[in-house]
């Protein structure tokens, strides 16, 4: 069934909308509405900004004032009601943005068989806030430091800073296996493709005209003999890029379920691998981010501690250690 929109509205554009395209304003405020109809009221003029005709890509300022024609819309789904608002641990927060620590198994927003995710769950707790949009995004099984903008240009600010390379992230990452020490640098092109079930998968590719060249700095913080903590800070931002690098060095992330060592992931979530320490979660960890201040420019550097039951791990494996003299 669709309802109308009772009458013409007249939008007048504050923070949250300063900079924004007009056909991505209008879809966000046509809750609903296909974009080949948001498209076509803005071609036959029906949409004006400040009482002039626009286009698509016009970008909205402060102060301005959009007329949005009334449309039939779909009805609103009821599953947008049944979000859960939730809080998450706060690292940073000021009028410009928020840092997270995101847990382990929350993605970071719905879509691909995921209803809702931090960012719906945070828009909910929030209905205040009139901007809340992800900088960047984490896996759904990595923890740790993730962004979200509290205003458009802190956004746009913020994202140049990811895309410039100005954003320093570090990620504390277990791996099975000794890594040498003497291998700092991980500098193999990546491939995106889909697997024949449609699921996003990642390869490394020896030719570098066949993929996207990815760079990885790696540190051994701790050598455990068959496990190794690693600190590992990327120059380039590929989907997977240090899942992938790390299991084509022979050095699979404990608990990854797309890379890894399946028989060993098992083990492991029972308990039969390491007597006494169970773990049933990729050990991946965004555990601090330098980044320039989207207002001051001075550099805002965030840590996440490890979640805890990262931490036993690495407790369990240096106590082992210790036990063992080595």
């Amino acid at each position: 069934m669709k309802q109308p929109v009772a009458s013409v509205q007249y939008v007048r554009i504050d923070e949250g909308s300063d900079g924004q395209r007009l056909d991505n304003f209008l879809t966000k405020i046509l809750k609903g509405a296909p974009k080949p109809l948001v498209y076509r009221i803005i071609r036959s003029g029906e949409v004006r900004v400040n009482k002039a005709r626009a286009s698509a890509d016009t970008r909205l300022s402060l102060g301005d004032e959009v007329r949005v024609p009334p449309v039939r819309l779909p009805e609103p789904q009821t599953e947008a009601s049944s979000v859960p608002a939730r809080e998450f641990p706060v690292l940073f927060e000021d009028d410009h943005f928020l840092a997270i620590n995101k847990p382990a198994g929350v993605a970071v927003h719905g879509g691909s068989g995921v209803s809702f995710g931090v960012i719906e769950q945070l828009r909910r707790a929030r209905p205040q806030a009139k901007f809340l949009e992800l900088v960047h995004r984490l896996d759904k099984e990595t923890s740790g430091v993730l962004l979200v903008a509290k205003k458009r240009s802190a956004l746009t600010r913020l994202q140049d800073c990811f895309r410039e390379r100005t954003a320093h992230k570090t990620y504390a990452a277990l791996v099975i296996g000794a890594w040498p020490r003497s291998k700092k640098v991980v500098d193999v092109a990546l491939h995106k493709f889909l697997t024949a079930e449609g699921e996003r998968r990642v390869m490394a590719v020896a030719d570098p005209d066949e993929g996207r060249r990815s760079i990885s700095l790696v540190h051994v913080v701790n050598d455990f003999g068959d496990f190794s903590l690693l600190d590992v800070t990327i120059k380039t931002g590929r989907t997977h890029q240090i899942r992938v690098h790390l299991c084509h060095e022979g050095h699979p992330i404990v608990g990854d379920e797309k890379y890894g060592d399946f028989a060993l992931n098992k083990a492991m979530a029972r308990g039969q691998q390491l007597p006494g320490a169970k773990f049933d979660r990729m050990f991946l960890h965004a555990r601090s981010l330098r980044i320039p201040h989207p207002a001051t420019g001075e550099e805002v550097s965030l840590q996440a501690p490890l979640p805890a039951e990262c931490q036993g791990l690495v407790d369990h494996l240096q106590a082992r250690q210790a036990a063992s003299g080595a």
